[in-house]
C-alpha cells in the first residue's frame, strides 16, 4: 500500500457503532422521554440487553471505557443495588409482551462483581424481563482477576459466551500499558470456561500500542491461536489523552506511526485469513462454523454482532440503548447515576431523536461497515424518494474515488480489497454531523 494512500485515509473518523455517533447526542432527551419511548414499545418486540460495569482491579493506561480502579467491594455493592433499581423501574415500563434475543455485560470487568453478586443480577434481569430460551448471554473478562467461583456462578447463570482481554502478550507492551497478563493466565480462563460447557470464546487485541512492531504482535496471535477461539477482534489503539486521563502515561514517542499501525493491522489480518478465519467488517474475525461467519452481521455498541434485536435497553452508568424513536445514554459517573436512579428510577441525561434522514444514514453507513457495501436498491426500497440525496452521495463518491477504494455494482457500490482498511474513512462521507461540534474520534486506519 502507498504510504501517501496511507496517510491521506487516516484522519480521526468514529468507529460508527452507531449514527449519529455518541458525541452528537444532546440533553434534549432525558429521562422523561426515554419513559415514553419504553412504554410505546410495540408489542412482541424484540429486545437486547446491555449491563455496564464500570469497575476494574487496576486501570490500564490505554482504556477508553468507562471504569475505575477500585480496591475495596463496597462501591461495586452499592452499584449492584442501584442496577436492581433500574432493573425494575425499566422493566415496570415495558408493558407490553417482549422476548430478550441477547444479554450482554460490559466494563469495566463484569468480574468485579462477587459470584453471589453476578447470581443475583442473572436473577433480577430474568424474573425482570422475558429472556428467550435460545438467548445468547455475553460477557467480557479480565483473566488477570478471574476466581474459579466467579467462572462457575457465569456458568450457573447461564452465559454462552465471553470475551477475554489480551490486548499484546509482549512484556514491554504489557509494561507500557499497565497491564500485565501471561499467555498461562489467559490459557487457565479459558480452560475454566470450556470445563464448565461455555465454549463460545473471543479474544480481544490491540494494535497501535506503545512499543508494539509487526513482529511483537505476530508473536502475540501465534500465541492466541494455541487457544482456538471461535472469534478475535483486532481493535486499533484510539490515543487520546486529553480526553481520558490515564492515556497521559503513555509516552507518545513510543506509538508506531501511521505506517506502522497499518502494517500491523494487515499482518494480523493475513496471518488469520491463512488460519481460517473469516474476516467480519472491519476488526472481527471468526472461525467458518462461528455463526458470526454464517450470516447477518450487525453493528452496536459492543462491535459486530449476530444480534438483530430490534431495541436495545442500557443498563448501568453511561450505558447507551436504542429504541425505534432514537438513543438513550445514563449518567456516565456510577455516583450521578446512583443519585439518579434514587430520585427518578432512570437515569437518562442524553441522547439523539432520530430524524428520518438519520435513519437513512445510519442503515448506509451500518452495511458499509458490516458488508462493505453500499446497497442503493435496497435503501431506496426501504426509504423511498427520502433516500434520494443519499443515493446521489453514493454516486457522486463513486465518480471522484481517485484512489479505487470502491467499486461500482449493480445495486451501488462495494469496497476494494484497497480500500477495505478505510471503511471508517468511507463511512465518514455519509456523516452530517462529523464537522458539527469538537468531538474526538481515533485515526481512520
Amino acid at each position: 500500500m502507498n504510504p501517501e494512500i496511507i496517510n491521506k485515509y487516516s484522519a480521526p473518523v468514529p468507529r460508527y457503532t452507531s449514527y449519529p455517533t455518541a458525541p452528537h447526542f444532546t440533553p434534549d432527551v432525558g429521562a422523561a422521554s426515554y419513559a415514553k419511548w419504553l412504554s410505546a414499545l410495540p408489542e412482541h418486540t424484540d429486545l437486547s440487553l446491555y449491563m455496564h460495569i464500570p469497575f476494574c482491579h487496576a486501570l490500564c493506561w490505554y482504556c477508553g471505557c468507562c471504569t475505575k480502579a477500585v480496591q475495596r467491594y463496597e462501591p461495586v455493592a452499592a452499584y449492584v443495588a442501584s442496577l436492581q433499581k433500574e432493573i425494575e423501574s425499566v422493566a415496570s415500563r415495558i408493558t407490553k409482551p417482549h422476548a430478550v434475543k441477547h444479554i450482554h455485560w460490559g466494563g469495566g470487568s463484569p468480574n468485579a462483581l462477587s459470584p453471589d453478586d453476578i447470581l443475583l443480577l442473572n436473577t433480577l434481569l430474568r424474573g425482570n424481563f422475558q429472556v428467550s430460551d435460545t438467548a445468547e448471554f455475553a460477557v467480557e473478562i479480565d483473566p488477570r482477576v478471574l476466581s474459579r467461583e466467579q467462572v462457575v456462578a457465569f456458568a450457573l447463570a447461564g452465559v454462552t459466551r465471553v470475551s477475554l482481554g489480551v490486548q499484546d502478550f509482549d512484556p514491554a507492551v504489557q509494561a507500557a500499558i499497565n497491564r500485565e497478563q501471561s499467555y498461562e493466565t489467559t490459557q487457565r480462563a479459558v480452560e475454566q470456561f470450556r470445563e464448565l460447557g461455555i465454549n463460545a470464546i473471543n479474544i480481544d487485541l490491540v494494535y497501535g500500542l506503545p512499543h508494539q512492531t509487526r513482529e511483537s504482535v505476530q508473536e502475540t496471535i501465534r500465541q492466541v491461536l494455541k487457544l482456538q477461539p471461535d472469534r478475535i477482534a483486532i481493535f486499533g489503539y484510539a490515543h487520546l489523552p486529553s480526553r481520558f486521563k490515564n492515556q497521559t502515561r503513555i509516552d507518545d514517542a513510543a506509538l508506531p506511526d501511521a505506517i506502522e499501525r497499518f502494517a500491523q493491522s494487515s499482518r494480523l489480518a493475513r496471518i488469520l485469513e491463512t488460519a481460517g478465519y473469516v474476516r467480519i467488517g472491519l476488526d472481527h474475525f471468526a472461525r467458518a462454523d462461528d455463526p458470526l461467519a454464517q450470516g447477518q452481521v450487525n453493528r452496536n455498541f459492543q462491535g459486530y454482532t449476530t444480534d438483530s434485536a430490534s431495541s436495545l435497553i442500557g443498563l448501568g452508568a453511561s450505558a447507551i440503548g436504542r429504541l425505534p424513536e432514537g438513543y438513550v445514554q445514563n449518567e456516565p459517573s456510577a455516583a450521578g447515576y446512583a443519585r439518579r436512579i434514587e430520585s427518578d428510577g432512570l437515569a437518562t441525561v442524553r441522547g439523539r431523536a432520530l430524524s428520518e434522514d438519520d435513519r437513512i444514514r445510519g442503515f448506509a453507513i451500518e452495511r458499509l461497515m458490516c458488508d462493505m457495501t453500499f446497497p442503493a436498491d435496497e435503501i431506496s426500497r426501504r426509504f423511498g424518494s427520502a433516500a434520494e440525496s443519499v443515493v446521489e452521495e453514493a454516486e457522486a463518491l463513486i465518480e471522484m474515488d481517485p484512489d479505487a477504494l470502491i467499486e461500482r455494482t449493480s445495486d451501488g457500490f462495494r469496497l476494494t480489497p484497497r480500500g477495505r482498511p478505510f471503511v471508517r474513512s468511507i463511512a465518514a462521507c455519509f456523516d452530517i454531523y462529523l464537522d458539527q461540534g469538537a468531538a474526538l474520534h481515533s485515526k481512520g486506519a
